[in-house]
C-alpha cells in the first residue's frame, strides 16, 4: 500500500552515499547482516547521503551539549530495496510465530500481520517514484547510548511490531508517575527527538526510532513541495 508522501514528486540532488564517519556510534555485528539479509560484496547498511550525515553531526552536538555523554548509536542506515524485501518477509514470519500462526499458510489472521507489519516496514517498492525511505540513503534508525556506548533503555525495542514503538506510547504513563521507569523512557524518547528536530530530521509518525532529512517522509511531514532523495540503486 503506498504511503501518503508518496505522493510528493522527488528532485533528486545526486549527492553521494558516504560511509558514517568513526564519531557515529555503529550498533554492531548489523542485526540484518546477521540475519542473512542481502547486501552484497561491496555494500554494507552503515552509508548515508553527505547531508544526512552532516546533520546528524548537528544533533550529536546538540545532545552532548543537553545530556553530557549521551550519544546517538545508529542502528540501520541504508537499506537497499532486496534487503527490505528480505526485512519485510522476515518480521512478517517472526510476527506469525510469535502470535502462534504458521506464515506459509493463508488466513484472516496472517492477513491482519500482514497488516500490522505494513504500519512499521514500507514496501519493498521498486517504482523509482515510491521508494522506501531507507533505500534513498535518507532515513536512519537510531537510539541513545551511554558514555561508554551501551544502548540505553528507551522501552520496546527497535523493529517491534505493536503499540509500544509509538513514539508517544509511555506519555501518558508519564504523567500520572514522573519518577517511574515510565517517565524515564518517556523523557528518552523526546531527548532523541529533540536532538534530531534541531538538525532539521523528522521522526516516522508510528516508529519512535526512524528519522529522515531529504527524503519524501521528510517533505510531507516538513511541508516542503519536493524530496531531495529517490533511491540508492542496490
Amino acid at each position: 500500500m503506498p504511503r501518503p508522501w508518496n505522493a510528493i514528486p522527488i528532485r533528486e540532488c545526486g549527492e553521494p552515499l558516504v560511509d558514517l564517519p568513526s564519531f557515529l556510534l555503529r550498533l554492531e555485528p548489523h542485526p540484518y547482516q546477521a540475519l542473512g539479509a542481502p547486501y552484497g560484496a561491496e555494500a554494507g547498511p552503515f552509508r548515508l547521503r553527505q547531508g544526512v550525515v552532516e546533520r546528524l553531526r548537528q544533533a550529536q552536538e546538540h545532545l552532548r551539549r543537553k545530556e553530557e555523554g549521551a550519544r546517538l548509536a545508529i542502528f540501520d542506515a541504508w537499506r537497499p530495496v532486496t534487503v527490505q524485501a528480505f526485512m519485510v518477509e522476515h518480521a512478517y514470519s517472526q510476527e506469525c510465530r510469535v502470535r502462534g500462526l504458521d506464515p506459509e499458510r493463508a488466513g484472516a489472521a496472517q492477513d491482519a500481520v500482514r497488516t500490522e507489519v505494513g504500519r512499521f516496514w514500507a514496501p519493498a517498492s521498486s517504482d523509482p517514484d515510491a521508494p522506501p525511505p531507507h533505500s534513498t540513503g535518507a532515513a536512519v534508525d537510531l537510539t541513545l547510548a551511554d558514555p561508554a556506548g551501551l544502548p540505553l533503555a528507551m522501552g520496546g525495542e527497535i523493529d517491534a511490531i505493536g503499540p509500544v514503538s509509538e513514539p508517544d506510547h509511555w506519555a501518558e504513563a508519564a504523567g500520572e508517575d514522573p519518577h517511574s521507569t515510565a517517565a524515564v523512557w518517556h523523557a528518552r524518547r523526546r531527548l532523541l527527538a529533540e536532538a534530531m528536530a534541531t538538525a532539521g530530521f523528522v521522526r516516522h509518525p508510528h516508529e519512535w526510532w526512524h528519522f529522515s532529512w531529504g527524503d519524501q517522509l521528510w517533505a510531507w511531514r516538513s511541508g516542503a513541495c519536493l524530496a531531495r532523495y529517490g533511491r540508492v540503486p542496490d
